[in-house]
């Protein structure tokens, strides 16, 4: 599956990020801290190359917490600056900052410059909205909420800028598509859930049954099979059709909301060793 979700407003977002990035001292680059590899674009790396750049795994709170450590590593071992957080704590997103703050070389004279940048539905805004300690800019569960670039300043003489969530135009390979699906970095309209599911459910057999097991205690058995899980968790959920079949796409649904919401457990859903043969990973 390739993806193909480009809005015109990310079109018009690349064009200013171009434009602006010369004006800013330092990167804020939020990515989900389930899926490090995945939510990063690879845009960013050009556009960044040079400037200071921390990558912010975000949504750590939802991440498995043997993961998240192991990705803090990975980064650290290829020297590339990383923390986690979780954006509705203060105490993680000022750590951010002030790393920022403490390695962004620029004019003193003159305000700090920082720019957030990011795919969708990371939690830019939200981190904006911690820092500023009000809320400013327009948080939600759906990707691309904000549409343009947004400036606010912050104490010790710092400007930060929020800026829209930006997609390569097409996603590949067709694992990276279907991980930002999961994830709801993409609208729900640019693909069908029965597909995302059935790609989740065998994630989730495959690396987490006993929370599967957890969540939905009336399976004996954890099926091997992804298309017996959903069935399963419709059959149990009430999803029936006129005769009492599965409705598939309804059961589907409920599994990847589930899955995003955190209600079956904290998870990440790739790893370090995902990418221990991949040399052109970063």
């Amino acid at each position: 599956m390739a993806i193909q979700w480009f809005p015109g407003h990310m079109l018009e977002a690349e064009n200013l990020l171009i434009k602006e990035i010369s004006r800013v001292d330092a990167v804020l680059e939020i990515l989900d801290a389930r899926l490090p590899m995945a939510s990063a674009n690879p845009f960013v790396d050009k556009l960044c190359k040079d400037k200071f750049r921390l990558k912010v795994l975000n949504k750590a709170d939802l991440a498995d917490p043997e993961t998240t450590p192991l990705w803090l590593e990975y980064f650290e071992k290829k020297q590339i600056p990383a923390l986690s957080t979780c954006g509705t704590q203060p105490s993680h997103v000022f750590d951010a900052l002030n790393d920022c703050v403490d390695k962004a070389i620029r004019n003193k004279a003159r305000k700090l410059k920082i720019m957030v940048l990011g795919i969708p539905n990371t939690g830019k805004s939200t981190i904006l909205n911690t820092l500023s300690g009000k809320k400013i800019a327009k948080t939600g569960n759906s990707p691309a909420i904000t549409k343009h670039q947004q400036r606010s300043s912050l104490p010790n003489n710092i400007d930060i800028y929020d800026t829209p969530g930006i997609l390569s135009p097409v996603i590949e390979p067709r694992e990276k598509a279907y991980l930002l699906a999961v994830s709801g970095a993409i609208s729900d309209t640019a693909f069908d859930y029965g597909d995302i599911a059935f790609f989740a459910a065998a994630l989730l057999i495959k690396r987490y049954p006993h929370l599967l097991k957890e969540q939905y205690p009336f399976l004996e058995i954890i099926p091997d099979d992804p298309m017996s899980l959903i069935e399963n968790i419709g059959l149990k959920r009430g999803c029936l059709k006129k005769g009492g079949l599965v409705d598939f796409q309804k059961a589907s649904e409920i599994l990847i909301r589930e899955l995003r919401a955190g209600k079956i457990g904290k998870i990440s859903f790739e790893t370090p060793r995902d990418y221990e043969n991949d040399n052109e990973a970063l």
